[in-house]
């Protein structure tokens, strides 16, 4: 049985001050999360402020990025090694903002995911296709291509990989995909996992809210949610905690 794994992204929002603020009403919330994981990815500059405020609670800390150097002449990189130091837990890495502003590429994903595993953080591997993609039936080409680009030739515990299926178009956009075509994505990726499929978890991403959570949640592969504009909102991100923690 997998475990949910429930992530906040929380993007280029909240400085240290909003982090502080929003532990403090969190953690004010009758959670019910002892049965998932859950993380929040907060902009760097708030990584320390929410590694202290969230530290006598079940909610680990991750990042939304790293390079896949520890260290070197990589102006504006952050290290993946000082991530570590600081007791990040999670790293999020090939998010399509990344890719589609800042021109990451499959290859610069499998090189983080190498160091990242290397150095002992969990990552969340993130990959989905864009609406144009999809009206051309090319979307379980391009989830293919990416998934492979990424983990090709990465020997990874299970465990410490989960797969984020993201479609382009549905985030930050409102729109979310149909449970049952998240379900038939999320099946595709499994299957193209292999033997590693079964103990995967393969989350999905793309305008969650409480009102759409737990249909998605009930999806039999799906085993959680990356959690983008809900997770700013503190009564939003515990209403979606408490229905997966019931499921």
């Amino acid at each position: 049985m997998r475990r949910f794994l429930i992530g906040g992204n929380w993007k280029l929002n909240k400085g240290i001050i909003e982090t502080s603020e929003f532990a403090t009403y969190l953690l004010k919330k009758d959670l019910n999360i002892n049965n998932i994981d859950v993380f929040i990815a907060p902009p760097f500059t708030s990584i320390p402020k929410a590694l202290e405020v969230f530290a006598n609670s079940t909610i680990s800390i991750g990042a939304q990025n790293m390079f896949w150097e520890e260290k070197g002449a990589y102006t504006g990189e952050i290290s993946p090694k000082f991530l570590k130091e600081l007791g990040v837990q999670w790293v999020i890495i090939g998010h399509s903002e990344r890719r589609a502003i800042f021109g990451e590429t499959d290859e610069w994903v499998r090189k983080k995911l190498n160091m990242a595993l290397h150095l002992g953080l969990k990552v969340v591997i993130c990959i989905g296709e864009t609406e144009e993609e999809r009206e051309e039936g090319k979307e379980k080409e391009v989830v293919e291509n990416q998934l492979k680009g990424a983990i090709e030739g990465v020997e990874f515990d299970a465990s410490m990989i989960s797969i984020a299926y993201e479609p382009i178009w549905a985030i930050g956009t409102g729109k979310t995909a149909k449970p049952s075509d998240a379900e038939e994505m999320h099946n595709l990726i499994r299957e193209l996992l292999g033997e590693k499929g079964d103990k995967v978890r393969i989350i999905y991403g793309g305008s969650v809210k409480v009102h759409n959570a737990e249909e998605l949640l009930l999806q039999e592969n799906i085993d959680g949610a990356l959690i983008g504009g809900a997770s700013l909102d503190y009564e939003s991100f515990a209403e979606i905690l408490k229905i997966a923690g019931e499921i």
